[in-house]
């Protein structure tokens, strides 16, 4: 790839599995499923299949909420999907997310049993199961789904536009990582200006909202995501500074961001989760 304005778009497009990049050899312009591969499933009734991704943190993070709040219905199996080995093109997978994606959850108190895919959709599921984390009043509900799906919108731009061309390129291109950076700090700007305003993202209330943007926005200005805290300037943010702080000092998002986690110190990792003890 070339930083030059040398490049001439085919007529119709081919596909060049020699294109490069850390995610080459899972990257295709199909959909489906690559193989048969057997999901495992435990002995609760919410089982999930997921990867500590910023997306699949969400949802491990709203399951230990629940059961913070002392929810215990909402216990669950947590099984890892290994993105880099293409498990999410396995069929069971592919049957509960078409769109190979982690995070993916079946709950099997239904009969048949529900597929529930993509994260804010999750998210949504599960707070209205349970009447947890999604605010009662109506102006404080929309206010919460408002910036649900500002996250499901603007995260894109800040994973696969600057995380990408910032970390994951096979060679750094200043047009793109300019271009991405430029609106990651809009982004952060817009966090910043409404959490001077609010001690939440849906105001008072923490909601699904604040457990949507933290694994994304709140791990890049604590310096977690891309190693980018000081390029980007992210203590200049400093109201969403304050916010990522205290949602990463709640017991259910200690718990949660661990799970499905295989990289880091091995206090931090946790492969698969059953049960509480698991933490232990």
């Amino acid at each position: 790839m070339s930083d030059n304005n040398d490049y001439t778009p085919a007529k119709v497009w081919t596909w060049d599995n020699e294109s490069g990049g850390k995610f080459a050899n899972i990257n295709r312009p199909i959909a489906g499923a690559t193989h048969d591969k057997t999901l495992p499933i435990g002995k609760h009734t919410f089982q999930l299949y997921s990867l500590a991704t910023p997306n699949g943190q969400k949802v491990s993070i709203m399951f230990e909420e629940l059961l913070e709040l002392g929810i215990t219905e909402a216990e669950y199996d947590a099984y890892l999907i290994n993105i880099g080995e293409g498990d999410q093109f396995g069929s069971d997978f592919v049957d509960i997310n078409p769109n190979s994606k982690i995070p993916a959850l079946m709950d099997h108190s239904t009969t048949p049993p529900t597929r529930i895919f993509e994260s804010g959709a999750i998210l949504q599921y599960l707070g209205e199961k349970f009447d947890a984390f999604i605010p009662n009043d109506l102006k404080a509900k929309t206010e919460c789904r408002n910036w649900l799906f500002w996250q499901m919108g603007s995260a894109p731009y800040l994973g696969g536009g600057f995380g990408h061309f910032y970390s994951y390129a096979p060679s750094k291109m200043q047009y793109p990582i300019d271009r991405f950076t430029m609106e990651t700090k809009r982004q952060l700007d817009v966090l910043n200006r409404h959490l001077s305003d609010n001690e939440y993202m849906a105001g008072s209330e923490y909601s699904i909202a604040d457990i949507a943007i933290w694994p994304w926005y709140g791990s890049l200005v604590l310096g977690d995501l891309y190693d980018a805290a000081e390029f980007l300037d992210v203590a200049s943010y400093t109201h969403v500074v304050r916010w990522a702080k205290q949602i990463a000092a709640r017991p259910g998002v200690k718990r949660g961001r661990r799970v499905n986690r295989t990289w880091g110190a091995e206090e931090e990792q946790m492969a698969e989760r059953h049960s509480a003890r698991d933490f232990e």
